[in-house]
């Protein structure tokens, strides 16, 4: 399917600065492409995956992207979608965020070949930049009534917005210029939120030329669930891209979990699937949605993308074992994912203590007579086995790599226990 075509059937599209130019471009010719994100954390969360997810199907058509770290805007703090200031990071900071970044930047792009990706910061050329370069050379090409007519900028007048923040959107533009100069870059891809700076960059490229200068913008919707609550969010907050924040197995459960009214709408924006094979998986949604294809599809999809493959496998391991009850199929490293989140307690590895204590002291059972009465009915569960033994002592065979047991009260009531 043609570039342009598929991204409209996947609801990729949401503005363009010039539609029929740019498909005009498009059809002459494979130009460089780019996005870029501010290092405000060290991982980027899922998100900020949209764009760059876009910007890698022009890539698989052959054009070149242009990945954008921005050190030194990162520095400043975008406004939009803010209503106060941000709170400024030092250097050491950013720079941390901006290696942390690029590697999980790695996971989706090509860097080799003709049209291999090419990762840029902007500190390299707007870091070194004096006052007076930036206030002659630029800030003299856009005005300020241009600028108080952005939307960003409008909504925090009222409560208020720092020279800092107000100027964003210039350095921003000059991002935009410095590709367009030095890398020939024609388009800029970015959030629906982005459409302000994304503009400003195309009048400073059209003002600092003499010469016709032809770019484009193009702009992806914001990211939505079905019932009106918030993308990327879940009880325990963000899920990043960083394995160490979000686990692996973690990543796979958020997509796995996915509702029946958005899984086919994440198909079409995440995963680089045919349009045939998403259609198959959108009937399955419709004919036998308690076998969850879609949900599986593009969870593994998404894990594989971000993760590898190796983490893939652990993920669906963990699951299945979950699914089963047979935790000890499990190791230590995949117990600590998959049970990342349920009650914990701590036991010392030299004292021996009955199952009934056991259950008491760490309040999986109210009380003694419950706890007794929890093990006589079959309602509890060491390591996934079922035990109704009211003698049995906690010994070395019921630790998974000698650093946990897990037990499990009645259908889902799951607990840790680790040894110190």
């Amino acid at each position: 399917m043609e570039l342009l075509n598929d991204l409209d059937w996947r609801g990729i599209t949401y503005q363009q600065t010039d539609e029929e130019g740019l498909k005009n471009l498009l059809d002459k010719e494979k130009i460089s492409i780019y996005c870029g994100i501010d290092p405000t954390a060290d991982s980027m969360h899922i998100g900020h995956l949209l764009p760059f997810l876009t910007l890698r199907r022009f890539q698989n058509h052959g054009h070149r992207p242009l990945v954008l770290v921005g050190g030194a805007t990162g520095l400043i703090g975008d406004p939009s979608g803010k209503s106060e200031e941000r709170k400024l990071q030092t250097v050491e900071s950013i720079q941390h965020n901006v290696e942390s970044i690029k590697n999980q930047l790695q996971s989706i792009f090509d860097f080799e070949g003709e049209n291999g990706a090419v990762m840029v910061n902007n500190f390299d050329w707007i870091g070194p930049m004096d006052m007076v370069t930036f206030l002659r050379d630029f800030g003299k090409h856009i005005g300020v009534n241009y600028m108080l007519a952005k939307d960003t900028i409008a909504s925090r007048l009222e409560s208020g917005i720092s020279y800092t923040e107000f100027t964003y959107t210039i350095l921003q533009a000059m991002d935009f210029n410095h590709l367009y100069e030095n890398y020939n870059c024609k388009l800029q891809i970015g959030g629906s939120d982005q459409w302000g700076n994304i503009t400003t960059g195309l009048e400073l490229i059209r003002r600092t030329r003499e010469e016709e200068s032809k770019a484009f913008g193009f702009t992806i919707p914001l990211v939505t669930k079905a019932d009106g609550s918030k993308f990327g969010k879940t009880e325990s907050g963000a899920i990043w891209l960083d394995p160490e924040k979000t686990s692996p197995y973690e990543f796979y459960q958020f997509w796995i979990n996915t509702a029946d009214a958005d899984v086919v709408k994440y198909l079409k924006y995440f995963t680089f699937l045919s349009k045939e094979e998403i259609e198959a998986l959108a009937e399955t949604v419709e004919t036998e949605p308690h076998l969850r294809k879609a949900q599986k599809a593009l969870a593994e999809e998404m894990t594989k993308m971000i993760h590898g493959e190796e983490s893939l496998a652990q993920a669906v391991k963990i699951t299945e074992a979950l699914f089963s009850g047979n935790i000890k199929e499990l190791s230590s490293e995949e117990i600590k994912q998959g049970f990342k989140d349920v009650p914990s307690f701590t036991q010392s590895s030299d004292e021996e203590v009955n199952l009934v204590d056991l259950l008491v002291n760490t309040k999986i059972s109210p009380s003694k007579r419950q706890a007794r009465e929890d093990i006589g009915n079959g309602a509890i569960y060491i390591n996934g086995d079922r035990t109704t033994d009211l003698q049995h002592v906690m010994s070395e065979a019921d630790r998974i790599d000698g650093q946990f047991t897990i037990i499990r009260r009645g259908k889902k009531k799951y607990f840790m226990i680790q040894y110190s």
